[in-house]
């Protein structure tokens, strides 16, 4: 089969591999529709370290081909789709409540980390019955491909947050992840939701997604804004999405004392990243700093899926360009230089 491969640090190519195998709790996906993220990019780069010929990509969906002696769920024809982050369920740190941990920190990434990813003819699904999820007949591939991971990732920042309804949140950095984590702060009831944003095709997407305040701060002063547009007080919770120091650092600005900093963003550069003594409270003003990984298993894919099908999400505003899957590789250079507006592209498989 056709694979879209890292070869080694900084290089990519398509590549024929052998198909891979289901074992009995498996599954083998073809997959129909995916999406590229900045942290693909960020893996040819060499954040996670070298990688030979490891197939990319963590965000498809699409059709079973075939799936293993023990799975029950699932059989060969059913339109799926399948989590960015596949935990190893019977892992200790699975029955303690933090699945996306499995047996390691950050252990329930597997695709295009550990194993081969689904930019390819097809792809491996480890614990099928508990990783994927059946697509509803009126939900589109391009739109079910977003709750794969963006969606789920968006959305598990603003549960983090632990939002007061009614509340205030200030959500830094509006790609694909803040925008849904501002979607996601506007479902659970937040009272005024602030963009941090510059780009303006951005600004107005975190506006469709139900900010109220879009915040550019490249023409003032973040913490201020913010500031003032609390009466002073600050924001209940804010969002990292983006994996910036400096945000970070404003996160904690701008977050009222007893309130929670809710980290999403991918912080790869850097050996440490720095919280503001001072607006920390000396470590006592009951700032939560909480973190997350995408959350992963069916039971959340199908109810991200249940918000598309009753048409409370509209992911599919997010996508800004198509590729066919044999352009994949223009796509990820558009990603790595952020032209032409882009926020996500979509591959098409078919």
């Amino acid at each position: 089969m056709q694979a879209y491969v890292m070869r080694s640090i900084g290089e990519t190519d398509v590549i024929e591999k052998d198909e891979p195998e289901a074992g009995p709790n498996d599954a083998i996906v073809r997959p129909t529709k995916g999406l590229v993220c900045t942290s693909d990019v960020h893996t040819v780069g060499g954040a996670i370290g070298e990688r030979e010929d490891i197939t990319l990509g963590h965000e498809a969906v699409g059709v079973v081909e075939s799936v293993g002696s023990e799975v029950e769920q699932f059989e060969p024809g059913d339109r799926v789709a399948v989590g960015a982050i596949t935990p190893d369920w019977g892992s200790p740190a699975a029955q303690d409540g933090h699945p996306s941990q499995s047996n390691e920190a950050l252990g329930g990434w597997k695709f295009a980390n550990v194993k081969d990813g689904v930019f390819a003819e097809f792809f491996h699904v480890n614990e099928a019955d508990a990783n994927m999820a059946h697509i509803p007949s009126g939900v589109s591939d391009e739109a079910a491909v977003y709750v794969t991971d963006m969606m789920s990732t968006g959305f598990g920042a603003a549960e983090r947050a632990d939002i007061p309804i009614g509340g205030t949140v200030a959500v830094f950095a509006q790609g694909p992840v803040g925008l849904m984590a501002t979607k996601g702060a506007a479902l659970r009831g937040a009272g005024q939701v602030i963009a941090v944003e510059s780009v303006p095709k951005r600004q107005e997407l975190a506006e469709f997604y139900g900010a109220d305040e879009v915040v550019d701060y490249t023409e003032v002063d973040t913490v201020d804004a913010i500031t003032d547009l609390t009466g002073g007080e600050g924001v209940d919770a804010a969002i990292e999405a983006l994996g910036s120091n400096a945000t970070f650092k404003q996160c904690i600005e701008v977050t009222k004392p007893g309130g929670v900093v809710s980290n999403v963003g991918y912080h790869g550069e850097g050996e440490f990243v720095d919280i503001p003594r001072d607006a920390w409270g000396v470590g006592m003003a009951e700032k939560d700093i909480v973190t997350s990984l995408c959350p992963g298993g069916r039971l959340r894919l199908r109810r991200l899926l249940r918000l598309l099908d009753e048409g409370k999400v509209d992911p599919t505003r997010m996508t800004t360009h198509r590729f066919d899957f044999e352009d994949i590789d223009d796509a990820f250079q558009l990603m790595d230089t952020k032209e032409e507006g882009i926020i996500k592209p979509l591959i098409d498989f078919s």
